[in-house]
């Protein structure tokens, strides 16, 4: 439910309504706007009487939120979310990208790459240190060694870092030296993991499954933002299909689609989407004309050697163009990268 309050309600009143829904079991989130405050109430709804609020002082009237998934919802939340990520503001105005390899394999490796991306002007730098594999026998990333050279490329170059989480048990650990926490497409269902992401508050990209349902990936969405974090970003990076001629099928209409549904920010990872480099900058210019907010991108300096998914990986010259071609893109569209 909804409690919407009135436009002169002031602070005891709402306080008042927020202990009455802590009073029935529920938990209570306001949000407050320039105009009004609406307060929704988080729970089974067995059992809820909205006659009592509708009789309490201040409030104007209470809403139904009709979608299974509530704080991500547009219902609850009309303004756009914008996650700020240490100064990096996704879902604003500006267009965000962010880059660098899939996996990070040495020093000279990251810091080529991050010097490279931030001369072409990406925001962020990405990097696995722990990497889910299909195979026991590929490469499964440095570790927390890993992490730390993830974080000296950060602290040299400014650019805001984010890596993949893939175990509850190393949330802190990443956390400690990651600005910005990714849940890859394989742990989208990890309910304990999602539980400890919305406990740590960090600011985090959420994957598409590779065969999830928009409502499965928001409902993922709302395990992060019930637990208490709301800076979620939302990441479209293909989907299982029955075509073989790209690793996955781009769903271009999640994005205007998502937009709709939720205040969650949402970007797209070409990269996985087409696994093909070449077909990176097209779907890249594409995604940002069908308005996501940004875009995550695999970059490296010597694809054909990289430890882990070379073929779809861009080189920095290439990012360069890209960031060229979508800079006038943006401009068309009323953004800025």
């Amino acid at each position: 439910m909804i409690i919407v309050m009135q436009p002169n309600a002031d602070k005891e009143q709402i306080k008042h309504v927020e202990e009455q829904i802590k009073a029935f079991g529920f938990q209570a989130h306001p949000i407050y706007g320039e105009f009004k405050t609406v307060i929704g109430a988080i729970g089974d709804k067995t059992g809820f009487d909205s006659q009592v609020f509708l009789n309490m002082p201040g409030v104007e009237t209470v809403v139904p939120i009709m979608k299974p998934y509530k704080l991500v919802s547009r219902e609850l939340k009309s303004d756009n979310t914008v996650v700020d990520v240490n100064g990096v503001k996704i879902g604003d105005e500006k267009l965000i990208s962010i880059a660098g390899p899939c996996a990070i394999e040495s020093e000279r490796q990251i810091m080529d790459i991050a010097c490279a991306v931030k001369k072409a002007g990406a925001d962020m730098l990405r990097g696995g240190a722990y990497k889910p594999r299909t195979s026991p026998y590929a490469f499964q990333g440095l570790g927390e060694d890993g992490l730390k050279l993830l974080a000296q490329a950060g602290q040299e170059t400014g650019l805001r870092v984010v890596t993949e989480v893939v175990d509850p048990r190393d949330v802190e650990l990443v956390a400690s030296y990651a600005d910005m926490l990714q849940i890859g497409a394989r742990n989208m269902q990890n309910y304990r993991l999602l539980q400890e992401i919305g406990a740590s508050k960090k600011p985090v990209i959420l994957k598409r499954g590779i065969s999830a349902t928009i409502e499965e990936w928001l409902m993922a969405a709302e395990y992060i933002l019930y637990n208490g974090n709301t800076n979620v970003v939302l990441c479209e990076r293909g989907i299982r299909t029955y075509e073989t001629a790209t690793r996955n099928t781009l769903d271009l209409n999640a994005i205007p689609l998502l937009k709709e549904l939720t205040h969650l920010p949402v970007i797209v990872d070409p990269s996985h989407a087409t696994g093909l480099w070449r077909l990176v900058p097209s779907v890249s210019m594409g995604v940002i004309a069908a308005g996501a907010d940004g875009l995550i991108i695999e970059v490296h300096n010597d694809p054909s050697h990289a430890l882990s998914d070379g073929p779809q990986s861009i080189l920095p010259e290439r990012f360069a163009e890209l960031m060229v071609n979508l800079k006038a893109l943006a401009a068309i569209i009323g953004r800025s990268i």
